[in-house]
């Protein structure tokens, strides 16, 4: 896996995965940027919320479940010192969907965080407190 970082002045870059994707990254204005672009590291939160929300629809969609949308809500806390690394990280998934049983929707979010999602066993290792929890929805 290979992603390129440009400058493109003042405290923005343009980061571009492997694959040939761009997100335009930026600070925030009180460190040189127009707030043009999510920070860092907010990319890094966002990638684990869509490493574990990946995970989780694909181990529901093979259990056959008729899910109609997943959100994944993450909630972070980070050191108060430099660097100012992650100290928790919370995911709250809400899944909705027709009829979806509770034992298979805990054990999609279970085996995501165990198991599956790298972004997420990567971050605890090395030293971030990650909770899980979820609520189903009923689909109208």
């Amino acid at each position: 896996m290979k992603a390129t970082i440009d400058w493109t002045g003042d405290a923005s870059f343009k980061a571009t995965s492997g694959s040939g994707h761009s997100v335009q990254l930026d600070g925030p204005p009180d460190h040189g940027g127009k707030d043009q672009g999510p920070r860092p590291m907010e990319m890094v939160l966002m990638g684990l919320g869509g490493c574990s929300s990946f995970d989780v629809m694909s181990i529901l969609q093979k259990s056959r479940q008729d899910v109609t949308d997943c959100r994944c809500e993450l909630d972070a806390e980070r050191a108060d010192a430099v660097p100012s690394v992650f100290t928790k990280i919370h995911l709250h998934f809400i899944v909705t969907g027709r009829d979806l049983k509770e034992n298979l929707v805990k054990r999609a979010v279970a085996l995501s965080a165990e198991k599956y999602c790298s972004a997420s066993i990567m971050l605890e290792k090395g030293g971030v407190d990650i909770t899980h929890d979820y609520e189903i929805r009923e689909a109208e």
